[in-house]
């Protein structure tokens, strides 16, 4: 008897846990199409899996304009590297560096067609 009320209560858990596990997760993707998730993931989608950033993306993270050096990119990265490795956070220092990555890319290719 004891087993039978306990099995049904472990039925009766499952299935209420069940049903608002389904209903937040609706609620979520509304808010998500409400919000813009949905289509900013859709966007990060198309530019690719590894997220890169674009040229004037990478120009904003660093802060230099398109007439700017070489050596001017390299002097403003390494002073936001420094700036968020001693007290900011990681995520910003990785921007940083993606923005320099790409900018090199941008770099590289101009110097070649040139």
């Amino acid at each position: 008897m004891a087993a039978r009320i306990l099995a049904s209560v472990i039925v009766m858990g499952s299935t209420i846990i069940g049903r608002a596990c389904a209903q937040a997760y609706r609620q979520a993707l509304a808010n998500a199409s409400r919000s813009g998730v949905a289509h900013e993931a859709a966007q990060n989608l198309k530019r690719g899996s590894r997220g890169m950033l674009s040229e004037l993306e990478a120009r904003e993270i660093l802060g230099v304009t398109e007439k700017s050096s070489w050596e001017e990119v390299l002097k403003k990265y390494d002073i936001l590297f420094e700036r968020n490795a001693q007290n900011g956070s990681f995520y910003l220092q990785s921007k940083v560096h993606r923005a320099k990555e790409c900018l090199e890319t941008a770099y590289q290719n101009t110097k070649t067609s040139a």
